[in-house]
């Protein structure tokens, strides 16, 4: 049994998987969910329920967040009810995708309190997350990273020191930035496969052996060929990741082009209703061409 006390807030599709990996390295975890219903699952694998970020902040020694958008972590760390209204020392990670600045914001706010604030997004989807298989990208004191080994060793298999605030997050544009690219890739070439009438169970198989393999290749087009679209990661959250990604971009004055392209395609599914897909269903639209 771990000693230190995690705190958890978000219980989606990501972070179910990681406080189950959390319970399974004997951590004890405190969670906050808006409604508590949607955590009785949890409870009855043994965290425990509070009300409010601030009363899981108070009673946790680390505190950890994975929410859905920059509005949301803000609300959750800096609101009235926030994790830094309640929290006394220790450590917060913020593993949404977020934005850089705002995780340079969160930073210098609880450096002023004593606290320690990493900004850890994550990759590997909800695969990695109910493995324990997680790449994990942090930004923050290096000291304040080495100190959190056991807890995101709990949770990931790539663990990575960055840099200072904000690094995490700018690792995982990159991260987005070549998904983004590499989707509409993998969509174009199983569409091509198909049209040409060959067996795109075998062109995957042989294509993820070579030159051309990726993860998105072995684990999300047998989901296309199947007409799987359910959710590892929503279509709405990778268009915020897309957005925060080109804005940053523009700030350097870098042009991306190709996810430029990716992010047209995936708004035109979020306008036909499919924002909570998974990625993968970026391959209707290919499919659907007559």
């Amino acid at each position: 049994m771990n000693t230190t006390t995690i705190g958890f807030i978000g219980t989606g599709v990501m972070g179910t998987g990681m406080i189950r990996n959390l319970l399974k390295a004997g951590f004890p975890v405190n969670i906050y969910t808006r409604t508590k219903s949607k955590a009785d699952a949890l409870i009855s694998e043994g965290c425990q329920w509070f009300e409010s970020p601030s009363a899981v902040a108070a009673a946790s020694d680390v505190v950890i967040s994975i929410v859905g958008y920059p509005k949301d972590v803000e609300e959750v760390y800096l609101g009235d009810n926030g994790i830094l209204k309640g929290k006394k020392g220790g450590t917060v990670i913020d593993m949404t995708t977020s934005s850089p600045s705002l995780a340079k914001e969160i930073y210098h706010k609880a450096k002023s309190l004593g606290i320690d604030a990493l900004d850890a997004p994550v990759s590997g989807g909800d695969v990695g997350a109910k493995n324990g298989t997680l790449a994990i990208m942090v930004g923050g004191d290096e000291d304040a990273f080495k100190a959190m080994n056991a807890v995101f060793s709990a949770m990931g298999k790539t663990l990575t020191y960055f840099g200072p605030a904000g690094s995490g997050q700018y690792a995982k544009m990159s991260n987005q930035i070549a998904i983004a690219s590499n989707m509409m890739g993998v969509c174009e070439a199983i569409a091509y496969a198909q049209k040409s009438g060959l067996d795109p169970e075998k062109v995957i198989a042989t294509l993820s052996s070579g030159a051309a393999g990726s993860w998105s290749l072995a684990n999300l087009a047998p989901r296309m060929v199947k007409g799987d679209t359910a959710p590892g990661f929503y279509i709405k959250h990778f268009i915020k990741d897309m957005r925060i990604a080109l804005e940053s971009a523009a700030e350097m004055k870098l042009d991306l082009p190709g996810l430029t392209l990716a992010k047209k395609l995936y708004d035109k599914l979020a306008a036909d209703g499919m924002e909570d897909c998974g990625t993968q269903a970026l391959f209707q639209w290919y499919a659907n061409q007559k």
